[in-house]
């Protein structure tokens, strides 16, 4: 039986925990590692509450890990397709949270 798809799944879902658990321990210094907010001049990052930017991140990488261990796990025990149906979830969610717009991504941050 094949389970590469499994196996990716969960391979992503690990990943995810990971930054879940740098992001978890580093607190508010982790929000350097935001795109978008590392290319920030210095002064301007001052105005932002990174403490609550990180908290945000950390939850949302935390909610990616569960969308993939859930395909993992329905992947190996139901169906391939599952992880599938997983992929198409976590890109629903991932482009739900994308902003192009420095305003639109780090507006609600502002102290």
């Amino acid at each position: 039986m094949n389970h590469i798809n499994s196996f990716v799944c969960g391979s992503a879902c690990l990943l995810f925990l990971l930054f879940a658990v740098i992001f978890t321990v580093l607190k508010g210094k982790a929000a350097i590692l935001i795109s978008g907010f590392n290319t920030m001049p210095k002064d301007k990052r001052k105005l932002y509450d990174k403490e609550q930017m990180s908290r945000d991140q950390r939850n949302i990488f935390l909610l990616w890990a569960v969308i993939m261990g859930a395909g993992a796990v329905l992947s190996y025990c139901i169906s391939q397709y599952m992880a599938v149906l997983a992929f198409v979830a976590w890109i629903a969610v991932f482009f739900k949270d994308v902003h192009l717009d420095e305003d639109k991504a780090f507006g609600k941050y502002k102290k």
